[in-house]
């Protein structure tokens, strides 16, 4: 066969596009992946993709799938033991702390008492997690801590107030493998040379 300008440039052409295939389709499947094992929409859409060139074409065409929550994403490919920085404990928000804190960001035990006005309290359990509980409280209708408890009896006692846990308190905690990261992009390099014949002009290919 032999090699002219246009078969070159067929070539450019044939790799790009192939090498774009399968970009598109690793960030699918990555996407599939996080959504199916029920870690949100949200953080599948992290999942992003990037063709190099960004123009023209090439026959070092290359793909980058990449996450912007790269340590969230890794940590459940993984399979990943997590301890707190300080070296201390996790607090691990219960139904009662609310999903989220100020901005929509996970709910902490600083954040809690800030939007309360309440200190929260700190049960130590031999062989168990410990507790920050929330004392004289109550659970509203939406089954979260509410800082004011029933009305206050005439020996300072409040009628319907308890005491609601609202944190658990634990040294690490190993998140399952959830993810399989590695395997899709395996699969995807082995397809890579099928996807760049079938965009290679047909009268052409040998």
């Amino acid at each position: 066969m032999e090699i002219t300008g246009s078969s070159i440039a067929e070539g450019k052409s044939a790799v790009t596009r192939g090498v774009a295939a399968a970009g598109a389709g690793l960030q699918a499947d990555w996407r599939a992946q996080i959504a199916a094992a029920g870690l949100g929409l949200k953080l599948a859409r992290t999942i992003r993709r990037e063709i190099y060139p960004q123009s023209g074409t090439s026959l070092r065409a290359a793909a980058l799938v990449w996450s912007k929550a790269s340590g969230i994403v890794d940590a459940f490919d993984r399979g990943a033991l997590i301890r707190s920085a300080d070296g201390f404990w996790l607090a691990i928000p219960l139904a009662a702390a609310g999903a989220r804190g100020a901005g929509g960001r996970r709910i902490t035990p600083g954040g809690w008492e800030q939007r309360t006005g309440r200190r929260l309290r700190f049960v130590y359990r031999r062989g168990r997690p410990s507790l920050l509980v929330a004392e004289d409280a109550r659970l509203n209708s939406r089954g979260l801590a509410a800082p004011k408890g029933g009305r206050r009896r005439r020996d300072g006692t409040l009628t319907g107030a308890q005491t609601v846990p609202v944190f658990l308190l634990v040294p690490q905690v190993k998140l399952a493998k959830r993810l399989d990261l590695g395997k899709a992009a395996t699969a995807w390099q082995n397809r890579l040379a099928g996807l760049i014949l079938a965009n290679w002009p047909e009268g052409t290919r040998q």
